[in-house]
């Protein structure tokens, strides 16, 4: 799974713990609750709720998600609601980019940013775990430097 998931997962297992304490069998009645709740909480990366992101409003009870009526569907603007949904779109795509170079300042502060030229000379690190194969057999002068990249 991607890191994403893997939050959005810890935190619904978080919430879930929290509303059950001990009633652990209750969990499958409680996940719709909790997946709403989710859906409604702001998130500080996109300053929205995923049903603003989704749905343009906040809904307060789920009863506001069911679907609209026939006349009410005739008489909206599509045209207005679509650009409204961008706009919404826009901004959370712009937050979340902000906070991605925070995020990134933050994480390199301390950092040299290296430039490597081919034919430097470079030491590369071969974990046991990754590189089992090419840590038996091969040696230093077997190892032509074309371009150089940070060991993952």
């Amino acid at each position: 799974m991607d890191g994403q998931t893997e939050v959005v997962n810890r935190t619904l297992s978080t919430l879930l713990r929290a509303i059950l304490k001990k009633n652990l069998k209750l969990w499958e009645e409680s996940l719709p609750h909790v997946e709403f709740a989710y859906n409604r909480a702001v998130h500080s990366t996109t300053k929205f709720c995923p049903f603003e992101i989704v749905y343009g409003f906040k809904p307060t009870a789920p009863i506001d998600l069911l679907s609209l009526s026939m006349q009410e569907r005739v008489n909206f603007d599509a045209s207005k609601r679509a650009e409204f949904i961008k706009m919404l779109h826009e901004r959370a795509k712009a937050d979340i980019e902000k906070m991605t170079q925070l995020y990134e300042k933050c994480a390199n502060k301390g950092r040299k940013k290296m430039l490597f030229e081919p034919g430097d000379l470079v030491w590369v690190h071969l974990r046991k775990d990754r590189f089992d194969k090419q840590r038996k057999s091969a040696t230093p002068n077997q190892w032509p430097i074309q371009s150089a990249s940070q060991d993952q």
